[in-house]
């Protein structure tokens, strides 16, 4: 009887198991999370004047014969309403997302730059002209303000760290295709990108969540509908190579832009990524911080004193306090610092030393 009984189990079991393995696996849902997310996000079009008459001036008229066949051509040429050299007006696309309900939008510095009009329209269809709060070109960030309430909106993620292999949703209006959405995942952290201005934007996520023109200024939100990242560039030969501004970088910018108008920040020549520190090292300096930025790049100037850097040198503080990562770094370096002279600590061939630098001022071009 036991036999028998221990049989039957065995063959329970056995089904059971099998059954298992012949289950279709179940695919994630992005439901909740899209539905969280999309009424937060925006439609941005765009229109500017190029100025293109001041062309007319630097050219003259070439002097020809009498009842030459083309004198009429080149006199409708430079003619007030000839070829080209009237005013025009260009018009673009771009994504944003609202932070708050007071109408308050998240977009690319370079989305919102120089235009004369912007219009957003919002997932309910409704179209708001928008002003501009504040402009970044050094992050490519931009705070626009549209004049409404009680808006749905979206929050910066802020708790626990971004990891490469995790969820990431890009929410945007690529070629005007309204809320259009792709996932992915993050690919790479403390990538470092280059902005129109010039300057180099650290602390980048790499995801291969497509973007195309018109993604600029989304979100890349992570499983719980926070954003974790502001999309602003794609590599357009390659696939899967898509860039985001940090939710860290952008969450402190744009409370600055919010609240001052403007980023009045301070510059050391510094181009770093951030470095978690091997433990051996922690302990023998008794660090309480895992990690700093690893310099990488240098620039010298007059503007500025870092001749006390080297190139591979690992930040951990700057002006009494610990540096952790390019974020920590960048909010450190504020107006505060500007011209006056501060104790960096550096680890340099894994020991810790304090040096002296001074910061300038970071002038737009």
């Amino acid at each position: 009887m036991n036999r028998h009984l221990s049989s039957l189990a065995s063959l329970f079991i056995l089904l059971l198991f099998s059954s298992q393995l012949m289950a279709k696996p179940q695919l994630p849902d992005f439901t909740s999370i899209v539905e969280k997310s999309k009424d937060s996000v925006v439609n941005i079009s765009t229109s500017k004047k190029i100025k293109t008459g001041q062309l007319k001036k630097h050219l003259e008229i070439p002097d020809l014969p009498e009842g030459s066949p083309f004198g009429e051509l080149f006199k409708k040429f430079f003619d007030h309403d000839g070829f080209g050299f009237k005013d025009r007006e260009t018009s673009s696309l771009g994504s944003g997302f609202i932070i708050s309900q007071e109408g308050f939008i998240v977009t690319n510095n370079h989305v919102a730059e120089g235009n004369s009009s912007i219009e957003v329209e919002l997932q309910d269809g409704n179209v708001y002209e928008a002003e501009v709060t504040g402009l970044d070109p050094y992050t490519d960030l931009a705070v626009l303000k549209i004049y409404t309430s009680n808006l749905p909106h979206i929050s910066f993620h802020n708790t626990d760290p971004v990891r490469v292999g995790q969820l990431a949703i890009a929410l945007g209006n690529p070629y005007g295709f309204q809320c259009t959405v792709t996932t992915g995942v993050v690919s790479a952290l403390g990538r470092t990108l280059k902005t129109n201005s010039g300057r180099s934007i650290d602390n980048v996520i790499q995801t291969d969540a497509a973007l195309n023109p018109g993604n600029s200024g989304g979100p890349l939100v992570d499983s719980r509908g926070e954003v974790i990242g502001v999309n602003t560039a794609v590599i357009m030969p390659a696939q899967g190579i898509c860039f985001a501004i940090s939710s860290g970088t952008a969450e402190y910018i744009v409370g600055k832009l919010i609240t001052e108008g403007r980023i009045r920040r301070a510059f050391l020549g510094i181009a770093g990524q951030f470095l978690p520190l091997p433990l051996r090292v922690i302990h023998y300096n008794k660090l309480d911080l895992a990690s700093g930025v690893r310099v990488e790049h240098l620039e010298r100037s007059h503007q500025f004193d870092n001749r006390a850097l080297r190139k591979g040198d690992i930040i951990i503080q700057f002006n009494g306090k610990p540096v952790t990562g390019i974020d920590s770094l960048q909010k450190l370096l504020d107006e505060h610092t500007i011209g006056k002279t501060l104790e960096m600590g550096i680890l340099r061939k894994g020991r810790k030393q304090m040096i002296k630098v001074v910061p300038g001022e970071l002038i737009a071009s």
